[in-house]
């Protein structure tokens, strides 16, 4: 009986071994959190040194929660927080969220749902009449019942302010009035995200 030698090829082992295709893709899964921080501002370091706070930004992909936890705050206080355009006085266009009272201990936590990413944004296609619900006085400011007019402007920063004047004055602080409350007769500015520049506050991270 005559042996015949089989030559297998590299192209046969091809043919009859399985081929695993390999994904050289990189997945990149999509920001769902983001953090970052909130700084004792200018007008209020003197009197609240230790001031400062965190705040967590998660999306469910419909809507976000923002979770603000502040510190070194004067106990058993009341604070408003907004939604600003720039960090500072102007400030710009703003946004209120919500109240945050603290503890005996001057700790506090707000958890606000709503839209706060790269989409947050206000815009007025029309000036249109609006009710004086809240006149001047006791308000600092007279409110607008003219309304205004104003094409999309993104808001990304966040601001934090005493929700009265008497209570900054209490602290050691400035007493002086401000219309950064729902009755629009707030304190002074506390806490915000001045450490991010005005045209790139930390909202816009969360795309």
């Amino acid at each position: 009986m005559k042996i015949v030698p089989i030559l297998i090829t590299s192209a046969a082992l091809l043919t009859f071994s399985p081929v695993h295709a390999q994904d050289t893709s990189k997945k990149v899964k999509p920001v769902t959190t983001i953090d970052f921080p909130l700084s004792v501002t200018t007008g209020a370091a003197t009197c609240l040194p230790h001031a400062r706070g965190t705040v967590i930004d998660h999306t469910t992909g419909e809507t976000e929660t923002l979770t603000v936890s502040v510190k070194g705050l004067p106990p058993k206080t009341d604070f408003d927080l907004f939604i600003i355009q720039v960090p500072n006085k102007p400030f710009g266009l703003a946004w209120y969220q919500g109240d945050i009272s603290t503890d005996s201990r001057g700790n506090g936590v707000g958890h606000f749902v709503g839209r706060f990413n790269i989409e947050t944004f206000i815009v007025s296609q029309a000036a249109l009449p609006s009710p004086n619900i809240f006149p001047d006085p006791p308000a600092v400011l007279p409110q607008s019942t003219t309304g205004a007019t104003v094409n999309p402007v993104q808001l990304y920063h966040v601001g934090l302010w005493f929700n009265s004047a008497s209570d900054a004055t209490k602290a050691g602080c400035p007493g002086t009035a401000t219309p950064f409350n729902g009755e629009h007769n707030a304190g002074i500015q506390v806490l915000n995200t001045s450490t991010f520049p005005d045209n790139a506050g930390p909202l816009i991270e969360l795309k």
